[in-house]
C-alpha cells in the first residue's frame, strides 16, 4: 500500500489564527486514489528544520507533498531547502521566468519585480506544474522511489494544481488499492462504554481499521477500509458497521456522518410531525441547529427564547407558582415550558430546555451545568435531568444535543 505524508510550510501556520486546511483536503483526495496518509507536519520558515523534515519524509514515505513557501519573498524557502535535502541542483528556468513575466504584463505591469525571479528556480529533474491562478508554479519529481510534489499554499492555487497535474501521476503509482471511510455517531454513552461494547467486534478486523474519539457532545467511530476497488472497501465497512450498529442499538444515531439535527429533521419529515422549541439556557441554539438543515420549514414551526422568569410566564404560560416554589431551573418548569410552547404553536411536539450554563449563577442545590429537558406531545410529557461538565459553551452545546437526542429517541 502506498503511504504518504504532507508537509505544510509557513510560520503563520504555527500561530493561533491560521489553520492548515490544505492537509485535510489533500488527505481526502489521496485516500480516494488509494494512498494512505501516515503523517502530517507543520514547519515554520526555518531552513534547518525543514531540511530535516524533508530528508526524513523521503526515506519513510512513497509520496511526499509540500504546500506553501513557493512565493517570491525571503521567507519562501521551500524550493532551495527541498533541493538541498534531496542533494539536487537548483537553477533558473528561463522559460518559466518568461511565463511569470508574461503574467505580470497581463495585469498591466510592464516590469516584473526582480524578486519574483526566484519563483522560476527549478530543482534538477523536476517537472514544472503550471499555476494559472497565481505566480508560483509547482514542481513534481521522483527521488529514489519517492514521488515529491511542491505546491503553493493558497487553496485556490493548490487545489487546481493537484487536480490538474498531480492526481493522475499519483494514481498510476497507487495501483489497484482504493479506500472507503465512514463515520458512525453515538449519543448517550461515554467513550469507554462504547469501546467496551464494540471492542470485541472491531478487534477481530485488521481491515477495516477502527478509531474511536470523543468530541464535544458525542462519540465518533471512524471506520477505514481498503480494497481493490472502492466498492470492495465499502463492502468491508458495511460488514463491520452492521455489527457495531446492532450492538449499540438506539445509541447509534448516525451511520454516514450525519449530524443530530439532520437525523432528527429527517425523522420529523418522514413522520410529518411538527415541532416547537422553548429555550432558556441554550438561547436559541436548538432552533439554530434545526433550521440549519434545508427543508426544516416542513416540520419546525416556532422557537421561543424565554430567558427571564417573566417571559416564561408571559409567552409560554408557565405557572408563576411553579417558578416561585421550584425555581426556573427545575423539572416542573421545564415540563410546563414544553407543554406551553406546544400549545402556543399547535405542534405535535414541544421541546424545552432550562438550566445553569455558567460560569456564574450556580448554587449548592443548583450548580453550574444543571439542566432540565422536557418533551411534550398530546399524550404525555417526559423530562430528563442532566449535570453537564464543561464551560458555558460546552454546557449549552451538550444541552442542545441531549434535547435533540430525547426527541430522536421518542420518534424511534
Amino acid at each position: 500500500m502506498l503511504t504518504a505524508e504532507i508537509i505544510a510550510i509557513g510560520s503563520e501556520l504555527l500561530g493561533s489564527s491560521r489553520t492548515d486546511t490544505n492537509s485535510l483536503w489533500l488527505t481526502d483526495q489521496l485516500n480516494r486514489i488509494g494512498i494512505d496518509v501516515k503523517l502530517k507536519t507543520i514547519v515554520g520558515d526555518d531552513d534547518a528544520r525543514l531540511e530535516e523534515v524533508v530528508k526524513d519524509a523521503v526515506k519513510r514515505s512513497r509520496v511526499v507533498m509540500t504546500t506553501g513557501g513557493l512565493g517570491p519573498t525571503e521567507d519562501d524557502i521551500t524550493r532551495k531547502v527541498v533541493a538541498r535535502a534531496l542533494g539536487k541542483r537548483l537553477s533558473l528556468d528561463e522559460k518559466v521566468l518568461e511565463e511569470i513575466r508574461e503574467r505580470f504584463r497581463s495585469f498591466g505591469i510592464a516590469n516584473m519585480p526582480e524578486r519574483n525571479s526566484r519563483q522560476a528556480m527549478v530543482i534538477a529533474g523536476a517537472e514544472v506544474l503550471s499555476n494559472p491562478n497565481g505566480s508560483a508554479p509547482g514542481l513534481y519529481l521522483e527521488h529514489e522511489g519517492c514521488a515529491v510534489a511542491l505546491m503553493p499554499g493558497p487553496p485556490r492555487e493548490m487545489k487546481p494544481m493537484f487536480e490538474n497535474h498531480v492526481r493522475a501521476r499519483l494514481e498510476k503509482l497507487a495501483g489497484d488499492t482504493r479506500f472507503a471511510t465512514r463515520v458512525l455517531r453515538v449519543s448517550g454513552l461515554g467513550e469507554s462504554a462504547v469501546d467496551e461494547k464494540i471492542a470485541p467486534i472491531y478487534t477481530k478486523y485488521e481491515n477495516p481499521q477502527t478509531t474511536i474519539l470523543f468530541n464535544s457532545s458525542e462519540i465518533e467511530i471512524h471506520l477505514k477500509a481498503h480494497g481493490r476497488t472502492e466498492a470492495d472497501a465499502e463492502a468491508l465497512i458495511d460488514d463491520l458497521s452492521l455489527k457495531i450498529e446492532k450492538e449499540l442499538g438506539n445509541s447509534a444515531f448516525s451511520f454516514r456522518g450525519e449530524t443530530m439535527e439532520e437525523v432528527v429533521g429527517r425523522r420529523l419529515a418522514m413522520t410529518e410531525f411538527t415541532l416547537a422549541v422553548a429555550e432558556s439556557c441554550t438561547g436559541g441554539l436548538i432552533a439554530q441547529r434545526l433550521t440549519s438543515v434545508p427543508g426544516s420549514s416542513k416540520y419546525f414551526i416556532e422557537g421561543v427564547v424565554t430567558y427571564s422568569n417573566e417571559s416564561k410566564t408571559r409567552l409560554l404560560g408557565v405557572d408563576k407558582k411553579l417558578i416561585k416554589e421550584f425555581g426556573a431551573v427545575s423539572q416542573q418548569v421545564a415540563r410546563d415550558m414544553a407543554r406551553g410552547v406546544r400549545h402556543r404553536a399547535k405542534t405535535d411536539f414541544g421541546l424545552a430546555v432550562t438550566g445553569v450554563a455558567g460560569p456564574g449563577g450556580g448554587t449548592e442545590d443548583k450548580p453550574v451545568g444543571l439542566v432540565y429537558i422536557a418533551l411534550a406531545d398530546s399524550a404525555h410529557t417526559e423530562h430528563k435531568k442532566l449535570t453537564i461538565p464543561g464551560d458555558r459553551e460546552l454546557v449549552r452545546w451538550r444541552a442542545s444535543q441531549a434535547a435533540l437526542d430525547m426527541l430522536r429517541r421518542r420518534l424511534i
